[in-house]
């Protein structure tokens, strides 16, 4: 009894740490999530990312109800981006059930590590990007937004396979190819997860892969979390949010191949 209410615990810190951070980054918070199930708990990798992505789940859902309120949502990118994530985390799920193995921290930590990275050197770096607001599709040197439902289909199936949303991919695209804001970015990320995470979710509950205990304890840690997270984001520069999002990455990338 005590040892469940130790775990419980700590899977609740782990969700508010998860929720506060994914939130302002616009990542969801299972790329905190889950590596953390797999490292500390020793979880088995399918049912890590499960129910990974059930918390991704309700960080978005907690997480874009600030944002709407704050106006910081493009939601025509969000469900352009979301209309091909939807089959896509099918994909991803019938994908986990059949092929989960070792290969799967190999995968894990070299995504992470190597968008890591690139994130890193091209915030550090000088450059002329410029972020434009709330104009999706302005004719500049932006790439059509009708490739959007194509690239969410990808983020899908990486979304529902690692357990991990798709928004550490989504966020550094809409930064970087779309021009929006960091803040921006991660705003419209949560809410583009908050539709396709609930497709993986669904099709997890079929297979039985969920662990209840760390939805209960992770759901209520995300919730706070992801509240702190829509504060915080507003008085953190755009610059630092991508700091963050690339020192996690290689942070958590890097462990993950000792695993």
């Amino acid at each position: 009894m005590l040892l469940a209410f130790t775990t419980g615990l700590i899977i609740l810190v782990l969700g508010i740490v998860a929720g506060g951070y994914g939130t302002i980054v616009g990542a969801g918070g299972g790329f905190i999530f889950v590596p953390a199930l797999l490292i500390i708990l020793n979880m088995d990798p399918v049912v890590a990312a499960s129910s990974g992505l059930f918390i991704v789940l309700i960080n978005a859902l907690s997480g874009v109800t600030g944002y709407a309120i704050k106006r910081k949502i493009n939601y025509k990118i969000g469900l352009l981006t979301a209309s091909g994530a939807i089959p896509g985390s099918l994909i991803g799920v019938w994908i986990l059930q059949r092929f989960s193995s070792q290969v799967f921290y190999l995968i894990f930590a070299t995504i992470l590590t190597l968008l890591g990275i690139y994130l890193f050197f091209k915030n550090v770096l000088p450059c002329s990007d410029k972020y434009v607001q709330n104009q999706p599709g302005k004719r500049e040197s932006f790439p059509s937004i009708k490739w959007l439902p194509l690239f969410g289909v990808f983020l899908g199936v990486l979304s529902s396979y690692m357990g991990i949303g798709g928004g550490w991919l989504l966020v550094p695209v809409l930064i970087y190819v779309f021009r929006l804001s960091p803040h921006q970015s991660a705003a419209t990320s949560i809410f583009s997860l908050a539709i396709y995470t609930s497709i993986g979710v669904a099709a997890q509950l079929f297979y039985n892969n969920i662990d209840w205990l760390t939805v209960l304890w992770g759901g209520a840690g995300v919730i706070l979390g992801s509240q702190i997270g829509v504060i915080l984001s507003q008085k953190l520069p755009g610059k630092l949010i991508v700091q963050m999002l690339s020192f996690l990455l290689i942070i958590i990338g890097v462990r993950l191949y000792f695993q």
